[in-house]
């Protein structure tokens, strides 16, 4: 397990992730680790109920992108690395979305010198806020290339499920750091600079103009069960992520939040 977050009360009224997702999917989007995240996207996508555009900010070699490039949308991936958006171009070429996925080399915090203001419907960043120089800088990029209503998918690395693993693991002076860090952050070996819980992440993002519409925990358990019993239990898994993704104390420990923003 890697990280998490506080319960916080104010988002008890989401409840669990109403779930038109066939456990008996394959591919991403019946991974575990990866369920909760899909579901919301999912549902904000039948919302919208058009195909729309999107952007993945640091979407890498395309997990995201390739398969909401399947399902009709336009999406862009803004990423620093050269190979992995070599990886994506060959990933969409193959299957067969290559027109629909447009690669960008750059930044998070440049974002807003890469895409226009106001032109996008939908726009990822996933692991990343934990990551960059300036989350504040990037949270408003985000927000500045949405439509009025576009929504935002953020996932952030949680505090809590990291502290928990190094003391389960008998790293007591690790996790200690860590709790009283300001950031959430160990020592200097740590490849993280932040780790949030759900209140740090919620003003992070309403402070940048998004509205926190809902939150929920990522990899609750996907992360400590044993390898033969994940894959044994596959569907069992991926329905619990599913059925406890929005209730404390459950979120609270889970390794990512997930929160879905909205530009107001």
């Amino acid at each position: 397990m890697v990280d998490t977050a506080r319960s916080v009360g104010r988002f008890d009224r989401v409840g669990q992730v109403d779930a038109p997702v066939d456990v008996k999917q394959t591919g991403p989007h019946a991974a575990p680790r990866t369920a909760v995240v899909w579901a919301v996207l999912r549902k904000e996508l039948a919302r919208v109920g058009r195909p729309l555009t999107a952007v993945d900010v640091g979407g890498g070699t395309g997990g995201f992108a390739v398969p909401l490039a399947k399902a009709g949308h336009q999406v862009t991936v803004v990423d620093a690395s050269p190979d992995a958006l070599a990886a994506l171009t060959r990933r969409a070429a193959e299957a067969g979305v290559g027109e629909r996925v447009t690669a960008v080399q750059g930044d998070a915090d440049a974002l807003a010198d890469l895409v226009a203001p106001g032109s996008v419907d939908l726009v990822l960043c996933h692991s990343l806020l934990e990551v960059v120089d300036d989350p504040n800088r990037v949270v408003e990029s985000l927000a500045g290339v949405l439509r009025p209503g576009g929504a935002a998918s953020v996932v952030v690395a949680s505090r809590a499920a990291a502290v928990l693993a190094r003391a389960l693991s008998g790293q007591i002076a690790a996790a200690s750091l860590l709790v009283a860090s300001p950031d959430g952050r160990g020592d200097l070996r740590d490849r993280l600079k932040r780790r949030f819980d759900l209140d740090g992440a919620t003003e992070l993002l309403e402070s940048g103009g998004l509205t926190v519409e809902q939150a929920h925990g990522v990899r609750i358990v996907a992360d400590l069960v044993p390898g033969a019993v994940a894959e044994q239990e596959h569907e069992a898994l991926q329905a619990f992520e599913l059925a406890v993704a929005a209730r404390p104390p459950y979120r609270d420990i889970a390794t990512q939040l997930h929160l879905l923003g909205r530009k107001r």
